[in-house]
């Protein structure tokens, strides 16, 4: 790390640099918490082992993806970031980045779709070896526009469910030209960040921007994946009486035998009084839905694009749009209806947002670095399509989450071990 306050020469586009020492405190109190992170970052900073790579990331630009940009840093990479969402950047984060830790940054909250595009494409004109995607733009616009930067492509990480989604429907039609893990559905992400992250950090952002009282409300819970799973519970914690919509018939029965109410979103839209979407779907919640809802309705979502509610309709149809701070207030005839966030993410998106725990993302953050590596090691063996975190990652990351909490576990005894793959010993 630099110790100047102000790096001008490194290529950026953030909001004002003199923000920057008050990122910088913001990151370090980050890496205090990210234990399993800094065990990686030392073993990188002694090896090297991603040298001469240029990696391009589109990830949200917070705390905890700075401090996994100085770890793939630390490991001999030359780092680019530009922004995933453009209402999930931190400012000062992203100044800090370009100041003390000399990583162009290319992001600024609140920035319009040609800033945030034109961002992107700075990232490729980075001409990466590797890219590191939260919702693959990065990888549709290399593959759409700019394939001209594809030839020196070794493969890339994608972090989110509706990025794996997108990134999976490319590879079916022979479309994704180099490969891609998964991170999102290694078993130390979907169990942990997608369930516990997303469970608090969206309560975090309905609260933060709304201060309502979750007790006693009726909370309808659109999607049980991961997150749906990780959200209903938080909500029930909280005191709410939590309905789930889902289109999965197993998905519907496991929520029903996990005690929640199931039915249609054209029903629950008549009782509940706040709506999270967490799908990977567009227009969860549409015009026959907002015409049901009560007066007061809190409409957000927590999937990683802001199609999930038609907005749009919305904007359409409402007699009047009321703009409050991170709140968007719609009213139809006499109706009230509240979206949050501009139906972004709500736990990033509002004004106060923080994202997920940071525990929690030394995980998710820890996976990326050490599938970085994978790729710096085997991209060039490896034919374009999506590909599973492999199992020694998983458990790598999670025996030095274990390690950083003092906890051990017990190990099969070599007699464990044979009865286990065995098929002859019985009663």
């Amino acid at each position: 790390m630099s110790n100047h306050d102000v790096n001008h020469e490194v290529t950026h586009d953030v909001k004002d640099l003199k923000l920057a020492e008050g990122g910088r405190r913001r990151i370090d109190w980050a890496e205090r918490e990210m234990p399993v992170l800094r065990l990686i970052r030392e073993r990188f900073a002694k090896e090297r082992p991603l040298q001469g790579l240029r990696i391009s990331a589109c990830l949200h630009v917070t705390t905890e993806t700075a401090n996994l940009m100085h770890t793939l840093q630390a490991g001999g990479a030359d780092v680019l970031l530009t922004a995933s969402n453009p209402l999930s950047t931190q400012d000062d984060v992203a100044a800090a980045l370009v100041s003390h830790y000399e990583i162009p940054t290319f992001a600024i909250k609140g920035e319009d779709n040609v800033t945030y595009y034109k961002h992107i494409e700075a990232a490729i004109d980075h001409k990466p070896h590797m890219t590191m995607d939260d919702g693959a733009d990065m990888v549709s616009t290399l593959r759409k526009s700019r394939r001209d930067a594809l030839e020196q492509v070794l493969g890339g990480t994608e972090e989110t469910t509706t990025g794996v989604i997108r990134l999976r429907a490319m590879a079916a039609e022979g479309a994704l030209p180099f490969p891609i893990i998964a991170v999102n559905d290694a078993k130390t992400k979907h169990f942990f960040d997608n369930r516990y992250g997303t469970g608090q950090s969206t309560l975090d952002g309905i609260i933060r921007a709304t201060n309502v009282l979750l007790a006693g409300k009726t909370f309808v819970v659109a999607g049980f994946g991961w997150c749906g799973r990780g959200l209903a519970n938080r909500a029930r914690g909280m005191g709410s009486n939590v309905i789930v919509t889902e289109v999965d018939p197993l998905a519907a029965l496991e929520a029903v035998m996990e005690g929640y109410r199931v039915m249609p979103m054209e029903q629950a839209a008549e009782i509940g009084d706040i709506f999270c979407t967490v799908t990977g779907d567009i227009n969860v919640i549409r015009l026959e839905h907002a015409r049901k809802m009560k007066d007061g309705a809190i409409i957000c979502n927590s999937g990683h694009f802001n199609v999930e509610i038609d907005i749009e309709w919305l904007h359409k149809n409402a007699d009047t749009v009321i703009q409050r701070d991170g709140i968007e207030t719609f009213m139809l005839g006499k109706k009230a209806v509240h979206v949050l966030a501009e139906g972004r993410l709500v736990n990033l998106a509002t004004p106060k947002g923080m994202g997920h725990p940071i525990e929690v993302m030394d995980l998710s953050f820890a996976l990326q670095a050490l599938c970085t590596l994978h790729i710096a090691k085997n991209g060039k063996k490896m034919k374009g399509g999506v590909y599973e975190v492999p199992n020694e990652i998983d458990e790598k990351v999670a025996n030095l989450k274990l390690s950083s909490l003092g906890l051990s576990i017990d190990t099969l005894t070599t007699e464990q071990k044979k009865y286990g793959c065995s098929w002859d010993i019985g009663t």
